[in-house]
């Protein structure tokens, strides 16, 4: 099997506005333009088509890890590199989602974008936190919902600190340290 062909499922965690589309789009974009098979599985589009009718309880979150997971180690076991921009916000559901790769022996890498919730809340490219500070919504991971931050990911990026081309480039470091780009 060559190095284009070895999937791997690379999971950006981080806060609403962090920054995790944008660099795993970036990222996509390097990836297969050197050959490789890429997907990636958007956090907004996953909702609305696999898990539509879910909400935001703690519960529903993990099904939403869970079943995003799933199709992400289907994937990455058939030779796709899959990027994941989904915030993921409990330890125990991304452990779940790596334990189940680990299983299966897909490569499961788990990268922080660990931006600031201040940054974040100027970002706002929902407007989440702005519906939030004026009460229209409650809930809002890291705000007044928990997230609880990585230990040790794979690697950590802090958006905040440097371009999104710079971010990818140090996504891309860490893939190619590992055999996979």
């Amino acid at each position: 099997m060559s190095v284009t062909e070895t999937g791997a499922t690379i999971w950006l965690t981080g806060l609403p506005s962090a920054g995790k589309t944008t660099i795993a789009y970036e990222l996509a974009g390097r990836l297969r333009t050197e050959g490789h098979k890429v997907e990636v599985l958007d956090g907004d589009e996953i909702r609305e088509f696999l898990s539509a009718g879910l909400g935001f309880s703690r519960e529903d979150r993990h099904t939403n890890v869970a079943r995003i997971g799933f199709v992400a180690e289907l994937l990455a076991a058939n030779g796709v590199k899959v990027l994941v921009p989904v915030i993921a916000p409990f330890a125990d559901s991304r452990e779940a989602v790596r334990k189940r790769h680990a299983t299966e022996s897909t490569t499961y890498l788990e990268v922080h974008v660990a931006t600031p919730v201040e940054v974040c809340s100027v970002r706002d490219v929902k407007g989440l936190y702005a519906k939030q500070a004026a009460g229209e919504i409650s809930g809002l991971t890291g705000v007044d919902d928990p997230y609880e931050v990585p230990e040790s990911p794979d690697l950590r990026i802090e958006s905040h600190q440097q371009t999104v081309q710079e971010s990818a480039a140090a996504l891309h470091a860490l893939l190619t340290e590992r055999g996979l780009a």
